[in-house]
């Protein structure tokens, strides 16, 4: 059975401490390509936050709503990139499909919170200070979200 084409619309979600400790984790499909939590919208009028929830919650097993994460900490960086599908990922979209507009968001946990990678998408986790984890990233696009992390989180108070 095929899946449906990808919806060129996604999520950036940069999860962070109050520290700026940054989590990465690493395709499975792309050992060594590091990134934050990244998702297609499933249906082209799910909401942004939904997405967010449903692909932080996959990939990291983080419930956004929790007593500890609280749908307060996601906040919508009022930020979107639009950039070209790499070619390796290009045949999970629409024939004629090259470009995707990512929506980026960050998500303030608590030091030490638990991270349960999907196996099938993800090999490891790690928790870098904010600088290394932009240095780490293979999108240019995630790392420049990471880098603006401190003066948005000074702007808006966190």
């Amino acid at each position: 059975m095929s899946r449906p084409p990808k919806i060129p619309e996604s999520v950036l979600v940069v999860i962070h401490t109050p520290a700026l400790e940054v989590l990465l984790i690493e395709r499975a499909d792309r050992p060594g390509y590091w990134q934050s939590v990244t998702g297609s919208k499933d249906a082209t009028d799910e909401p942004l936050l939904t997405t967010c929830m449903r692909e932080v919650a996959e990939e990291t097993g983080i419930t956004v709503g929790s007593a500890t994460v609280p749908l307060a900490a996601l906040r919508d960086w009022q930020l979107a990139n639009v950039y070209e599908i790499y070619p390796v990922w290009r045949h999970r979209y629409a024939p004629g499909v090259t470009h995707n507009t990512e929506h980026v968001f960050g998500l303030t946990v608590p030091s030490g919170t638990p991270v349960v990678l999907s196996p099938r998408e993800h090999l490891q986790h790690q928790w870098l200070p904010w600088r290394e984890a932009a240095d780490r990233c293979f999108s240019p696009s995630n790392a420049e979200a990471i880098l603006h992390l401190p003066r948005w989180l000074g702007e808006r108070g966190g």
